[in-house]
């Protein structure tokens, strides 16, 4: 399967390298075109006010909102796929979730934690910098995994999202978990 990253912004690289583990191909989305050549997508961390400007520019909300591709967004793709996002508007609406933006505290606030992520391992590494949370998950949304009192990791059908970088670890496991359990039964459908 050809799994795409998009890259404007953020951790592609590492995130094609997790894609390749897991034993597929890993496409870098620079423009709108390309979304009709992948099975799935990745909406990778950094700066969501910079990542939804670039998204408008070059054209990918309107065809984002649109499209019926898998996605599973990282830490600021997580703000962007969120419904609600505390104090402004949702961008994407595909996760029935509401999201507080650098809920874990500034730069130097950055750690590492395991976390038990239902689904895939009870020891997957999380590396939270200038993380979200999410501060309710509704309707069909499963959570997936807390830290403390906070939920880092959910799913909604075809969307995957969480608060931590799993592309700045070793541990490939989440975006395996996405291509299998997401994709995987989505590109048998179009058959």
């Amino acid at each position: 399967m050809k799994i795409g990253v998009l890259a404007l912004q953020g951790a592609v690289r590492e995130h094609i390298r997790h894609i390749e583990l897991s034993g597929h191909e890993g496409v870098a989305v620079k423009r709108v075109e390309q979304l009709a050549e992948i099975d799935g997508l990745i909406l990778p961390g950094g700066e969501s006010t910079t990542l939804r400007r670039l998204m408008n520019l070059y054209g990918f909300k309107e065809a984002l909102q649109q499209s019926t591709l898998p996605m599973f967004g990282t830490c600021a793709g997580l703000i962007v796929l969120a419904q609600d996002i505390v104090g402004e508007e949702g961008y994407l609406n595909k996760l029935d979730i509401t999201v507080e933006r650098n809920s874990f505290g500034r730069q130097v606030d950055s750690f590492e934690s395991e976390l038990d992520v239902a689904g895939i391992a009870k020891d997957i590494e999380g590396v939270f910098i200038r993380a979200p949370h999410i501060v309710e998950a509704h309707g069909e949304t499963k959570v997936l995994s807390v830290v403390g009192e906070k939920i880092v990791a959910v799913q909604e059908g075809r969307y995957l999202g969480v608060s931590f970088h799993p592309e700045l670890t070793d541990d490939y496991r989440v975006t395996q978990y996405f291509i299998d359990h997401i994709v995987a039964p989505t590109t048998v459908e179009k058959v």
